[in-house]
Formats: C-alpha cells, structure tokens, sequence
C-alpha cells in the first residue's frame, strides 16, 4: 500500500527548472511518507510530476515507483496505491496477447494493461486503487479510483495546474495551497460530519476523485467518466441458491484477498463478520501448514464497567477466546487505555486531515499501531453490516418515515454546543437535506418495486455511499498511518452488486439481522459465533473517560485564542457538561453519543489551530 502524489499543466516545461519541481515532489512525498516508509520515488517530464511512497507488500525486490513503461516509441508512467486481487490472471491474459514484464507487481500489469486497451482496462480490475498514468503521447494524465472508495484521491487547481494526492495533506505541500473554509465546508463538519459529501474534500477547491470514476485531463480540461455503477436488477434465484453463491462470493472474495509477498492477519471481534474472514484465512493458511495471526481489540478495565445495552448486548472476548480455539490462531488481546484514546483524538486528525469518529477513531488509530508491529497486512470484517443490513435503522419504522440520514436523523444534538450565531447562520438542516435528497434521486430502482422495497432500497444505498465510505475512510486512515495495509474482501464489488438486488426476506429470513451472511457462513463457524447477535465496535464505559474530555475541553475554552471559541457557546457547554451522559442517544450512528461529541469539538479546535484553517464567509 502507497501513497501517490503530483501534478500536471498542459502549457508548463518543468524541466526548465528542475530542481525546484524534483523538490515539490519530494516535500510532497515527505508529508504523505507515513502512508509508504519503505521506498519512495519520483518522475518529472516537461507537463506532468509523479511522486510515490511505498508500503512493501507485493513484489520487494521490482516493485519501486513510479514505474515507467515503453511501447516502441510510446512511453507511459504510474503511480499506484493499493492491491489488484487478480492481478494473476490478467496478467496471465496480457502476456498471451504478446505482452512482455520485468516485474512481478500489479502496478505493471495495470500499466501494461492501460497501454493496450486504454482506460476501458480499469473494469477489469478488482481490487482497492487510487492511481495516476501520464500519457505523454496523447498528453492525457488519468486518475481514477476503486469502485467503492476504499482507497482515497483528492485534487484540486491553482490556475491552470491540477495537483492531487492520496491525502489532503499531500495537497497542502504544494506551493501556494492554503487550508481555507467556508460555509460550506462547516456545514460539512456540523452538519454532516463525521461524514462527508462524497466527491469533496471539505475545504474549499479540495475535490475528490468518486469512487468508481476515471477523470482525464489534457489540455488542461477535465473529462469524467464512470466506469462502474451500482444498479438494480431483478433477483430470480432461489433461496437456496442465493445463500450458495453468496457463500461462494465471499469465500472467493476473502481467498483473492489473501494476496501478499508476506504474511497475513486478520481482525477478530468475535462477530460474525470478522469471525468468517478468519475462519477462511485461517483455513487456507492450515493448508500450507501456517498458522493466523489474529488481534481483537477492547478498553482497559470494560469488564468492571461494561453494561449491557440494545447497541451492544454483550462483550465480545468469549466470543473471540471461542474463535481463536476453533481456527488455533495465534491470538493477541490489545487493550487501549482511556489516556490513549484522548491523546489519540488529535493523532487521528492528523491522520483523516479532518476531524473524524472522535474516539471510535482514536482507539483504532491506536490498535493499528500495535498491530503493525506484527503484520502489515490485516484483513477486515468491514461494510458487512451495510452491505447486509446489520445496521438497526434497516429494520427500524422510524428510518422509513424519516427523510433524513438513517444515522443521523436529528439535528438538535449536533446544534447543542454551538452558538446562535452559527446555527443561524449555517442553514446545517438545508444542506444536510439537500445533500440526502441527492443521494435519493441517484439511488438504482426497478419499475416493478413495491414503496417498500424502493425505500429498502434508499436506505441501503445510502449506507453504501455515506456510512459506509465513512467507516472506510477510518480504516484506510487509521491503519495507513502506522504503515498497515488493512483490506475488506466484504466490500468487494461483486458481493455488493449481488447483495444489493437480493430481497429483504431473503437478505434477513424471518427477521434475522444478517441472516444471508449467516446462513452463507454455514459450517465455517461454531453455531454460538454464527448466530450471536450484533455487538458492534467496542467503547469504553469507564465514565472518568467523559471527565477527561470534559476537563480538557474547559481548558480549551479558558484559552482566548483556541479557534473554536469563536463557534461555541461556553454556556451551552458547561451546561452540558453538568448533565448526566445520555449513552443511549447517539447523535452520529450508534457508537457517537455525548462523550463523543466533546471529543469532536476537541477535534474540531485542534484541526483549525494545527491546519491553521482561515475560515471565509
């Protein structure tokens, strides 16, 4: 896994000044370096500038970029971050077209791939990508992106130069960039956040390339094009046979996934998400007379404080201890502590660029890091609850009467901290409306669906384009932040494409959340594991947590110039902080309640103070 970097303009000679472009380059590389600590490199021609780092996970030896390639007079170069899973076979297919390689990575069978059938190649791809190819023969440079947006790619202009790269932060490096946010951009935060509107990058002139696009640009003009959608189609199998080749889907997904020049891990909640990736790593690895290493994650002292409750109805380490017999893994129990969960808050947003899940992302920033130590390949249970409806509001009246984010369907708690000034001035209802309502108009449906099925439909299609995204942004953030490759075979696009279309008495027989994924991972789990009810992510119940956040965010608000001062109301605040905590009401999907939105504010300051954020009307 890698991060890329550069940029582009069809009227400039960078080689007349070299050695100033080389260096843009490589300071872009140096703020990105966390993503790829292994290798970098860099390509400068008279139009464009690539710069890459490199996470050393597929061919150690050949695998440096940017990889430059010659067809007789023809020249082509890429810069590439992420994994193509059957990157074998179609490797296979191009050497029988007479093609030639000198290495052994996907980056070269993507480029080989581009020069003998163009951007139509990237359908063939599956896998996690965010890549650019200059084409100086035809004086087009292409970016483009995996089809669910696990892999991130942002850009943006300054007069005639597109510059991107695979974090905002990479953009910034770049002379002249400034952070700069608007209305908009802080309605993106309060309104919306921790989610973002897909196809921006919250500051103002920072985009992102949409997964399942290709943009090209020559001559200093862009052209978008959409090499993947999700659409309906009418389900005409049987249950039987749904069940079969949904099973068959994910064993293929999480076995193509497995991909690696050096050994594998999985993540292992005890649920049955990740508890099916496991199981089928594990297995495959028993094969070759290996063994798994596993890593579940939990807060210091949860067990003396743990309550049961409807988001999370029990602890997951028997479930794990259960697990890890059934599949002999080699386990390891990481625990986070309240201090470094708090410290971590602000080691996430350097990470996400932005503020993010607050403590649901600290703690896994802080997990990856442990993890690194001993893998740098990790698989996932990731996107199984929004691709199979494991969320509550799937099942909930309330979502299919609300016309609002399933996850966030009231404003009020996102307003009670901050001023009247900004909550009359931002219009944060109207634009988080306008922005669901255009995720509704674009959702796929069939002419013959019955209201109910077309609004199972919305639901989930707006899981798959925000929450979802979310979640993976995190993931990507998080684990890359330490140098660890963390992939989801659940979110592979042809168990989304399939899922998708399935009808909801078969996606949950007789009520059963999951239940397609259960019945799919038949035989592969003990019964109690298969069928135990959703818990989600762990948190910490330990309540000095919440006093920490508390003390610390009076001390930023006894500070004159913290920035976010200027968005808050201290009375609201202390008023707030006197309350007792309501665990039970979370103001962003099930995990964010009132610890969390204090450690978002404590974000929200750090990020403007750290990005030195100028905020425009």
């Amino acid at each position: 896994m890698c991060g890329i970097a550069g940029f582009y303009n069809a009227n400039a000679d960078y080689q007349i000044e070299p050695k100033r472009w080389e260096g843009i380059l490589h300071r872009m590389n140096q703020i990105q370096k966390r993503r790829g600590p292994d290798d970098d490199g860099i390509d400068l021609t008279r139009q464009c500038g690539l710069a890459h780092v490199r996470l050393e996970i597929i061919d150690l030896e050949t695998g440096h970029q940017p990889m430059i390639k010659q067809h007789g007079n023809r020249t082509c170069s890429i810069v590439f971050n992420g994994e193509i899973y059957n990157m074998k076979q179609l490797k296979a297919d191009l050497i029988s077209e007479g093609a030639l390689f000198s290495t052994t990575s996907d980056t070269e069978v993507i480029l080989e791939g581009y020069m003998l059938h163009g951007t139509d190649y990237i359908k063939k791809l599956n896998g996690i990508f965010a890549a650019a190819i200059w084409d100086p023969s035809l004086g087009q440079l292409h970016l483009f992106r995996d089809r669910l947006g696990v892999k991130p790619l942002f850009y943006t202009k300054k007069g005639e130069t597109l510059i991107f790269a695979s974090e905002i932060k990479g953009l910034f490096a770049y002379p002249g960039l400034q952070p700069v946010l608007d209305r908009d951009g802080l309605c993106e935060i309060f309104a919306l956040g921790p989610a973002k509107t897909y196809g921006k990058g919250v500051f103002k002139n920072i985009f992102e390339v949409l997964p399942g696009y290709c943009l090209t640009f020559h001559d200093n003009r862009c052209t978008a094009n959409a090499y993947w959608k999700l659409e309906s189609r009418p389900h005409t199998d049987s249950i039987e046979k749904t069940i079969e080749k949904t099973s068959w889907l994910i064993r293929d997904a999480v076995k193509m996934q497995m991909l690696s020049d050096i050994p594998i891990s999985t993540f292992l909640s005890g649920g049955v998400d990740s508890s099916i990736v496991t199981a089928v790593c594990a297995e495959e690895l028993k094969k070759q007379g290996k063994r798994l290493n596993t890593f579940s994650f939990d807060f210091k002292d949860n067990d003396k404080y743990f309550q049961a409750n409807a988001f999370q109805p029990s602890q997951d380490r028997p479930y794990v201890e259960q697990m890890t017999a059934y599949c002999k893994t080699n386990h390891h129990f990481l625990e986070c502590t309240n201090q470094d969960q708090l410290e971590c808050l602000y080691h996430a947003v350097n990470a996400r660029d932005l503020p993010c899940m607050a403590d649901v992302e600290s703690s896994m920033l802080y997990f990856c890091s442990k993890v690194t130590k001993y893998n740098k390949v990790t698989l996932t249970g990731e996107c199984a609850d929004e691709i199979f409806g494991g969320y509550p509001w799937f099942h909930t009246q309330k979502a299919f009467q609300t016309n609002a984010f399933p996850w966030s369907p009231d404003m009020a708690p996102r307003q009670t901290l901050l001023s009247d000034d900004v909550i009359n001035s931002l219009n944060m209802e109207e634009y988080a409306h306008a922005a669901y309502e255009k995720t509704i108009r674009e959702t796929p449906v069939l002419a013959e669906d019955t209201p109910e099925e077309k609004r199972r439909r919305e639901i989930a299609y707006l899981n798959l384009r925000w929450f979802m995204v979310t979640l993976l942004d995190r993931m990507d953030r998080t684990s890359m932040y330490h140098g660890l490759e963390a992939r989801v075979p659940l979110a592979d696009h042809r168990i989304v494409e399939y899922v998708f279309n399935v009808p909801w008495q078969m996606k949950c027989p007789n009520g059963i959340v999951k239940g397609l994924l259960r019945h799919a991972g038949e035989g592969l789990l003990p019964k109690e594991v298969l069928w135990r009810r959703k818990s989600p992510y762990p948190k910490t119940y330990d309540p000095s947590y919440e006093m920490m956040l508390g003390n610390r965010l009076k001390e930023v608000l006894s500070q004159p110039n913290a920035p976010i001062q200027s968005l808050l109301d201290p009375k609201k605040v202390h008023a707030f902080l006197n309350s007792p905590s309501d665990y039970g009401r979370p103001w962003y999907g099930q995990l964010m309640a009132g610890p969390q939105m204090l450690a978002y504010m404590l974000q929200v300051n750090y990020w403007l103070k750290t990005y030195q954020i100028r905020i425009v009307s």
